[in-house]
């Protein structure tokens, strides 16, 4: 049987934020996530939640990780049909509260 791994869009986006100087520091537990996302094989939101229990579901097949210790948010767009990952947004728990988690 053929597995198929998820397709994170777009890694360019994540470098785009460790660049920016209030982000410097959550450089590395981007690239973490980036790399475990890439080697990811779920089949649905179940799946994912399985192997991080502390990802929060947000509605409209969107999850919210914790990054560098519950500093930052990153809100992802899981399509599994499309085996793709799409980053919607990464910030701070402050900018995170201004915004809605479902529609990021």
């Amino acid at each position: 049987m053929y597995i198929q791994i998820m397709r994170v869009i777009a890694k360019s986006r994540l470098r785009q934020m460790w660049q920016k100087k209030q982000y410097r520091e959550a450089e590395q537990f981007l690239r973490a996530w980036y790399d475990e996302m890439s080697k990811g094989t779920w089949n649905n939101l179940n799946d994912l939640k399985a192997e991080y229990p502390t990802a929060s579901i947000a509605g409209n097949n969107r999850v919210v990780f914790n990054i560098r210790g519950n500093e930052y948010r990153l809100i992802a767009k899981f399509e599994f049909r499309m085996n793709a990952v799409f980053i919607r947004f990464f910030g701070t728990h402050k900018e995170y509260d201004k915004i809605d988690a479902s529609e990021a």
